[in-house]
């Protein structure tokens, strides 16, 4: 069907993706096993497990930025190869960590490895895809990763299922393979040209020039409250479902499965309405309003007097709430890209990437305690939450688009020039 398209064309966008897609296998099977194989193989409580991985985040949620300026300085393509080689060594470590110590540095370099990947892999892609390409682009790679996650549980599964040391040290050790494979598939790239060399040549002004643009800042941080969605289905609904809904558990499974699925069938033709600034904070508005509506409905799921009913409840709030994050990931692309200087994707990148860790650090805390705590009021606080954050948005791009910061006006330009052309050559978007 045309409306369905998960392989991006050819050229750099589909090594991305296969680069994304190799190691999101492995992720998948490393997220449904990790935390048992740490507790229950390795003997650490819950509790340390918890601790270590927030100071991770923190820690990795820090790093993206300079990392993602020697990616401006020495070329994305080589610092994305050197993160993907690191980040599987950091998960092969996994395997000797019998102790607390050792895994609590485990889990900080793997955090941070996978922060530094994450601001290199933005900023090549910055530089090798056109600006009116690049969120269509970051839509087939969104869609990549949900598929590669999807497949990888499937694999992390069956090591539950047999649930012995050695089917977990497999999930591991494949997990840390893939990443290595992932490095392999980046060597085909060519590198980008031009950017590097100006910032190694001193020409891009103050080291870590981010750090003080405050419009930038401000949109980073509506975009973290946006991505406060994201410890939802993980963690928030599946206590929510036991503790407060008649659905059966196995709802908790259902609503993963929509949301898997509709991100990699419709997540590139959610991105297609997006070709420029207005259109992305227009994206973000509506996600705001929404998100605002899964909170309702999910609330809502506490009055079925029937497990049919509240189950019916969920699977519809969980369209929506899909629908909602579509609509965030297709306006935030657009803007983290087009409101960063062309020579300082990497440490922008680093910094707009860096909400993506703050709220898995600060997420399932705030939002359990807000939702199983405060029942309804408590949904409609944070679909409050979404709401505002996602009108605030307009404002903040407009501010940050005229600061005046170096190379922006002409990236946003390029991003405008070229929006038309996007649609009108390609029939099928």
């Amino acid at each position: 069907m045309r409306f369905i398209r998960i392989v991006p064309p050819g050229g750099p966008a589909r090594t991305l993706a296969l680069a994304q897609l190799t190691n999101s296998v492995g992720d998948g099977a490393y997220y449904v096993c990790s935390v048992l194989y740490f507790s229950r193989i390795v003997g650490l409580s819950p509790t340390r497990i918890g601790a270590a991985l927030t100071l991770g985040w923190a820690l990795g949620a820090v790093a993206g930025v300079p990392l993602g300026h020697l990616a401006d300085r020495r070329g994305p393509r080589g610092i994305a190869i050197l993160m993907s080689v690191a980040t599987g060594l950091a998960v092969g470590s996994f395997l000797f960590v019998r102790s607390y110590p050792a895994f609590l540095v485990a889990v900080c370099a793997y955090t941070c490895c996978q922060c530094g990947l994450g601001a290199a892999r933005q900023a090549l892609l910055a530089g090798l895809v056109e600006p009116a390409r690049r969120t269509e682009t970051r839509a087939y790679l969104q869609s990549t990763v949900n598929a590669g996650l999807a497949l990888g549980a499937a694999l992390g599964g069956i090591a539950l299922r047999l649930d012995t040391e050695a089917s977990y040290l497999t999930a591991l050790a494949a997990d840390g393979a893939s990443f290595l494979v992932a490095a392999a598939v980046l060597t085909r790239l060519r590198p980008p040209t031009g950017v590097p060399a100006a910032a190694a040549a001193g020409q891009d002004g103050p080291s870590l020039s981010v750090l003080r643009d405050r419009p930038y800042a401000l949109v980073s941080l509506l975009n973290m409250i946006m991505l406060l969605y994201m410890p939802l289905l993980s963690v928030v609904l599946p206590l929510w479902i036991v503790e407060r809904t008649e659905a059966p558990s196995w709802t908790v499974s259902a609503l993963l499965v929509v949301n898997t699925v509709g991100v990699v069938l419709f997540q590139v033709r959610m991105a297609a309405r997006v070709r420029d600034l207005p259109s992305a904070s227009r994206a973000i508005r509506h996600a705001g309003v929404v998100l605002l509506a899964a909170c309702a409905c999910f609330a809502l799921s506490a009055t079925g007097t029937t497990a049919w009913t509240a189950g019916l409840v969920l699977l519809a709030a969980a369209c929506v709430q899909v629908l909602g994050e579509m609509l965030l990931g297709s306006g935030s692309w657009e803007i983290g890209f087009a409101l960063a200087p062309p020579d300082k994707q990497g440490q922008y990148q680093g910094f707009y990437g860096a909400g993506t860790a703050v709220a898995r650090l600060i997420g399932p805390l705030l939002l359990t305690t807000l939702v199983l705590s405060g029942g309804t009021l408590g949904w409609l606080l944070l679909g409050a939450l979404f709401l505002t954050a996602g009108l605030a948005m307009g404002p903040a791009v407009r501010w940050a688009s005229g600061r005046g910061v170096g190379g922006v006006v002409s990236a946003v330009s390029a991003v405008s020039e070229t929006g038309s052309r996007r649609t009108e050559g390609d029939p099928a978007l």
